[in-house]
């Protein structure tokens, strides 16, 4: 028998909770529920089906779930012993409630959904996205006409479409306005304002060291050149010299291409509905990128590794702007863009993976560094490190200093929902910072706060 997982789970007997699996199920691709096995996967003593059972199941998962179940169950034996199974296929309309709560698989448990990922589950299910919803209280008078043609000259430009006709005639073609009110997409592309949405990027010693700290603030192209501009600014640039008359080559310490891919997604792929501010920091030999949002649609980090992954749009109009200004390939192909910049990098690599509400890159490279200067592989070796503790400050520590940071009342278990690791793993995170003097804690457990140490900001 198989063990738990994403599409299958075990029960001793039938109660709510196998509803609630169902209900999980159903918001992600389907799976099948084992009425009497034990979590091991064998029979369990005296389970036994009576004759209206089966009948009284399907209607307790249909009164109980909205808009209702319908499961199939049917008698199976394994290893000769009778056990029912309950299955479900993915529902097409999403989501599926169970006694007013929405859950969702991931992996072998089930996941309870918050406000804001039931919306984005409804909007996917509707094959809509809320960059095509109605920006609140804005109209065309809140758009920079110059920023609009600007814009309608690199796609006639760029040749991947034609747009002809009045500025608002086009803006109409693109769906980036519906009658005379325009769409989330318009007003982030477009505004003459300030749309509420940062980049927040600094350069940083160690994660509580801060050396230069910086807030962009604009419409999305305009804040990808202002991101691009401020790494480049922070970050190392060799110069090789040759041939007669002299030419000079710059090689910069990160590939520039692969950088900028990285931004592109986070500022296209974020999640609009989330307060949080993408956040860019620098560090002596790695940059770290969270953008707010986990992965869109049944996405997982597994399928980004590979490279025919089917690409899935959180924000369809801002990735359609883009696409029309060659800034990116419509379908998916910028993590190949990466990885390729990356190995031009010998001693470089980049991780990444969903955490803490959001998706975190991280690009890194050892203190012996190779560069590729004319196809030729010399060694350049960087900078020494001048403060240890950045190499021994992980992810997750970085993130529990930034959750205390904003927060110095914060508990371990919101500490583990927020960086979604165990309270346990909180704890050893905890008492490793306070061992390496990142934080104190001060007063009592129960009424004492926390205090991020040497955080010059």
């Amino acid at each position: 028998m198989k063990t738990e997982n994403q599409h299958t789970e075990f029960k001793s007997s039938f109660n709510e909770a196998v509803i609630e699996t169902l209900c999980a199920f159903v918001n992600a691709n389907g799976g099948k529920v084992y009425v009497g096995l034990d979590d091991n996967g064998n029979p369990v003593p005296n389970f036994s089906v009576g004759k209206e059972t089966i009948a009284n199941w399907i209607n307790e998962i249909k009164n109980k779930t909205q808009p209702s179940i319908i499961a199939d169950i049917e008698p199976i034996f394994i290893h000769g012993t009778e056990v029912v199974c309950i299955s479900v296929n993915e529902f097409p309309v999403k989501p599926v409630s169970f006694k007013g709560r929405y859950y969702k698989r991931v992996n072998n448990s089930n996941h309870q959904l918050s406000a804001m990922e039931i919306t984005n589950l409804s909007l996917q299910s509707l094959q809509l996205s809320w960059d095509s919803y109605p920006a609140h209280g804005k109209s065309l008078e809140d758009l920079d006409i110059h920023k609009v043609n600007a814009f309608f000259e690199r796609v006639n430009s760029m040749g991947r479409f034609r747009l002809e006709g009045s500025w608002i005639e086009k803006l109409h073609k693109l769906k980036l306005v519906q009658g005379a009110v325009i769409t989330n997409a318009a007003w982030l592309l477009f505004a003459k304002e300030s749309t509420g949405y940062n980049v927040h990027l600094g350069r940083l010693k160690t994660p509580a060291m801060i050396i230069d700290d910086k807030m962009f603030n604009g419409t999305l192209f305009d804040m990808v050149e202002e991101t691009m501009r401020y790494i480049i600014g922070q970050i190392k640039v060799a110069f090789e010299i040759k041939g007669m008359p002299t030419q000079r080559t710059e090689i910069f310490e990160y590939p520039l291409p692969a950088l900028r891919e990285i931004v592109l997604n986070a500022i296209i792929h974020r999640d609009y509905m989330s307060p949080i501010d993408i956040q860019i920091k620098i560090f002596d030999n790695y940059i770290t990128f969270y953008n707010p949002g986990m992965l869109y649609g049944n996405l997982t980090v597994a399928d980004l590794k590979k490279d025919n992954y089917q690409a899935i749009a959180r924000n369809k109009l801002i990735a359609e702007a883009f696409y029309l200004t060659g800034d990116i390939e419509k379908y998916g192909s910028g993590f190949v863009r990466i990885r390729k910049g990356i190995k031009e990098y010998p001693t470089m690599k980049m991780e990444f993976a969903e955490v803490a509400s959001g998706f975190l890159w991280t690009v890194s490279y050892t203190k012996q560094r190779v560069s590729l200067v004319d196809d030729k592989v010399t060694d350049e070796v960087t900078d020494e490190v001048t403060d240890e503790v950045t190499d021994k400050v992980t992810d997750n520590q970085e993130l529990i200093i930034q959750f205390i940071s904003e927060n110095n009342k914060i508990t371990t278990q919101i500490l583990s929902e927020k960086v979604k690791i165990s309270q346990r793993k909180i704890k050893e995170n905890i008492a490793k910072l306070k061992e390496i003097g990142l934080i104190e804690r001060i007063g009592s457990a129960k009424g004492g706060f926390w205090l991020v140490k040497n955080q010059q900001n």
